[in-house]
């Protein structure tokens, strides 16, 4: 007989990460390094549709996958042999997925739908073990979300069966239904997922797709130093780029959010817009990829195309993480008007050409500044 497994408490005392979901995060690394390594020599070869539109379906598959597993041991992590089994098998999912991202980047999804299966598959088994240990409302939210896992894993079958010209129909309905299936399971009965947990694990997240991008790129400065020495070109490049990356970091982390998670509806969608963060921030790696190319003449793009690369995801990033995340806590029109001015003025730092990277880099840290003196200001102001 299988053991049941309860559901954790919302108000239980010093809920944190554990080994095996930081194990299982790990594992992302590989998915999120083939899919910007694509998107880069998708962009680099002067395939900008192509690339962006096999990176958005790519990057959706990695991070959805990701956010089942996350949002469910945040209610019901047991961390028992079989629970670790499950979770195991979850991640070898991840594995194959990673290996097949190239070859999905030329329409053939074969691999990444079998990892997808693998991993599944185990979230469903996850579920029905969920449902075995409860009942009334409880039980009926797990077999609801063990239902809808099914039905879109079949519904991901078109990326195989179907012509290739309907790879965008597929993923648009089966993605939109993928979205749908959490607040459809949980309308009788919400799952005690733990705000302080959530906020903790999209923020870890959020370090690994940052690490990740800084290896892209220093491995693109590495590869074009040994191959052509041109440092005068490549380090603005890098210190740029490195720049804009520890703001992205900073500016994430300035404040606590897991007080504003308190129900299903706000939680959703800030988790649900994690989608453009994550994927803007890998996507940032990508670019200065593309632009450390492009200033060695292996790129078939121009300076401002190269440029785009870079301040195109980073303005992206920086107006989502101020949509969903910062906002919140911001006070007055001055503190609220710093991250949607940053956005655009990194947007204008593509008209600088190839010193458009290192232009965005002191915009992104200048706009660390003029935060950080924002808020000091803030909390030094005589209370009325």
């Amino acid at each position: 007989m299988p053991v049941p497994i309860r559901a954790r408490r919302r108000d239980e005392e010093h809920r944190a990460a554990t080994p095996l979901e930081l194990f299982f995060d790990l594992c992302f690394v590989v998915a999120i390094a083939q899919a910007g390594r694509q998107l880069a020599d998708a962009l680099a070869e002067g395939h900008p549709g192509h690339g962006l539109a096999g990176y958005l379906m790519l990057f959706f598959a990695i991070w959805w996958a990701w956010m089942n597993f996350s949002w469910f041991s945040s209610a019901y992590d047991t961390d028992d042999p079989l629970y670790r089994v499950v979770t195991l098998v979850q991640m070898a999912g991840v594995l194959i997925l990673a290996a097949g991202v190239p070859r999905a980047f030329e329409s053939d999804f074969t691999l990444v739908w079998c990892g997808f299966v693998v991993m599944r598959l185990a979230m469903v088994t996850q579920w029905l073990r969920a449902a075995y240990g409860s009942r009334g409302a409880e039980r009926r939210t797990a077999l609801s979300y063990a239902l809808g896992v099914t039905v879109c894993q079949i519904g991901w079958l078109g990326l195989l069966l179907l012509p290739k010209g309907a790879v965008p129909l597929v993923f648009v309905l089966v993605g939109g239904l993928e979205l749908a299936v959490p607040g459809l399971a949980e309308r009788g009965w919400q799952t005690s997922w733990h705000a302080r947990h959530i906020a903790e694990r999209y923020g870890l997240f959020t370090i690994i797709v940052l690490g990740e991008t800084i290896a892209a790129a220093t491995l693109a400065v590495q590869s074009a130093l040994d191959a052509h020495d041109a440092p005068g070109r490549l380090l603005p490049i890098a210190g740029g780029g490195l720049l804009l990356v520890f703001a992205a970091y900073w500016i994430y982390f300035a404040v606590p959010i897991h007080r504003h998670l308190r129900g299903n509806r706000q939680a959703f969608l800030w988790g649900y817009g994690h989608y453009v963060v994550f994927g803007s921030a890998a996507a940032i790696g990508a670019g200065i990829e593309v632009a450390v190319r492009e200033s060695v003449g292996r790129a078939d793009l121009s300076a401002y195309g190269a440029a785009a690369c870079v301040t195109g995801p980073g303005a992206l990033f920086l107006c989502t993480v101020w949509l969903i995340h910062s906002r919140h806590h911001k006070r007055g029109t001055a503190q609220q008007l710093v991250l949607p001015v940053s956005a655009l003025l990194v947007l204008a730092c593509t008209f600088a050409g190839r010193a458009a990277v290192p232009a965005a880099g002191l915009v992104a840290a200048a706009t660390v500044a003029v935060g950080v003196h924002l808020t000091s200001r803030q909390d030094t102001a005589p209370a009325e």
